[in-house]
């Protein structure tokens, strides 16, 4: 038997026909659709976005947050789900709260900083994971906290004269100088002062004069360097300040993104990648959201020619295509730009399948530049059930039907066949919809696609 549908799916799938209508292709925020996401980290690896956030649990009703989730994309709006590299679980002296963190490398090593609550002291500490990969998976790199002082949201910023800073904090804002290893630090604990001059002034609460509140994303440009976070809780906006060092003194810049968005949190990440530079968040946006049970969102944006941040605000529209998709080079079902129903799980081969596929559940990606047209398709498919049908439909999940493939019972969900099937009419660059069909109940997982060139 599999497991039932989690509650945010069945949300999804009941307010399929609002959030996702017929008809022309719709916009692809926020940018994950198959579970909550929070507090994005964005990360350029090698000519691709890595993306890292948090889980926030179905149905939660606090930040219930167990584990953290990658995915990574090469033209902002197809994404790839690489599950979760890293939990609660990955740090032993930890209990709980996989909440805000962030990912750099250095030296071939990939590090991911979070806060998590100690398990000897019951408060918030900040533990770091290492990997070899970007994936993962992540390891506890000191098998205790790098630091410790009740406080959240580590940032990490790597200078370019090689200086590496760790940022974090709630209610107040401290960094350390980090060493070349990552995982140790010289020079103390440093508290930065929250001077008004610095951060803003909040209003109507004695014990914060200033408006910063948490989720610092500190980061350098042309020399200039930015401190974004979120402000004046609740409900949040993101804010920044600038300083002539990594360290200060910092001057309040003013708004990037005011309160709206169905979550009274936000957490910005900011990144220049591939000629553009991008803006990522998280708001309540999908079916079931709201304050604790958030999708992380992207948006593209100009830097004025002062250096300043311009105001940005929420759109269902997300970033454009920055670039197109190959359809003749495998793909991994679970790159997707938007979905209906479906989820994903691990493969029994590795990496991740989409799965609890239903009759009518489907999945977009956008932008597939076929050329001058594509004969065959070709899928790799697993069924404990009856199976089903996958229609190949262009523009719309109603849109003109291009192929269909059907799909038999293999015996097993991860008991993986290859089916092929004749298409025609796919020309040119075009929204690509995998819908799937059938009977009651699940239908089949779906492990990757591929395409053959006419001719």
């Amino acid at each position: 038997m599999r497991t039932p549908k989690s509650l945010f799916t069945a949300l999804l799938c009941a307010l399929a026909l609002i959030v996702v209508p017929a008809g022309p292709a719709r916009a692809d925020n926020p940018i994950v659709q198959t579970v909550y996401t929070a507090d994005p980290a964005p990360l350029v690896h090698n000519g691709r976005v890595y993306l890292y956030t948090g889980h926030d649990e179905d149905g939660s009703t606090w930040f219930t947050m167990k584990e953290w989730r990658a995915y990574s994309s090469t033209d902002m709006v197809n994404w790839t789900d690489h599950g979760s590299p890293m939990s609660v679980a990955t740090f032993s002296w930890a209990k709980a709260d996989a909440w805000a963190g962030q990912v750099v490398e250095r030296n071939g090593k990939f590090y991911w900083y979070v806060p998590v609550t100690a398990r000897a002291s019951g408060r918030m500490a900040i533990g770091v994971g290492v990997s070899t990969s970007p994936t993962g998976p992540f390891t506890d790199a000191l098998g205790r906290p790098l630091v410790e002082n009740g406080e959240i949201d580590p940032s990490v910023f790597i200078d370019t004269d090689g200086q590496a800073y760790l940022y974090w904090g709630n209610p107040n804002l401290w960094y350390v100088r980090l060493n070349t290893d990552m995982i140790s630090y010289t020079g103390g604990v440093n508290q930065i002062p929250l001077t008004t001059a610095g951060f803003g002034t909040r209003t109507g609460d004695a014990n914060r004069p200033t408006l910063y509140e948490e989720g610092p994303w500190v980061y350098k440009r042309n020399g200039l360097y930015y401190n974004v976070f979120a402000a004046k809780c609740c409900s949040e906006f993101i804010a920044y300040s600038t300083a002539p060092s990594p360290t200060g003194p910092w001057t309040y810049r003013g708004t990037i993104m005011p309160t709206q968005g169905s979550s009274f949190t936000n957490h910005a990440g900011i990144i220049d990648y591939n000629g553009g530079s991008y803006f990522f968040y998280h708001n309540g946006a999908l079916p079931g959201g709201g304050g604790f049970t958030r999708s992380v969102a992207v948006e593209k944006f100009t830097y004025n020619a002062d250096g300043s941040i311009p105001q940005i605000t929420m759109t269902t529209a997300g970033a454009p295509q920055n670039g197109t998709l190959d359809p003749y080079t495998r793909q991994e079902a679970e790159t997707i730009a938007w979905s209906s129903g479906v989820e994903t799980e691990r493969a029994s081969g590795g990496g991740m399948n989409v799965g609890f596929v239903e009759n009518g559940d489907y999945i977009k990606v956008k932008g597939v530049a076929f050329g001058s047209g594509a004969a065959t398709f070709t899928t790799r498919v697993a069924s404990a059930a009856a199976g089903g049908r996958m229609e190949l439909r262009v523009g719309s999940p109603t849109g003109t039907l291009a192929g269909t493939c059907g799909v038999s019972g293999t015996g097993g969900w991860q008991t993986w066949t290859t089916v092929s099937c004749p298409v025609g009419g796919l020309t040119g660059t075009q929204d690509l919809y995998l819908r799937f069909t059938g009977g009651s109940g699940y239908l089949f997982n779906v492990d990757w696609w591929q395409f053959a060139r006419a001719g």
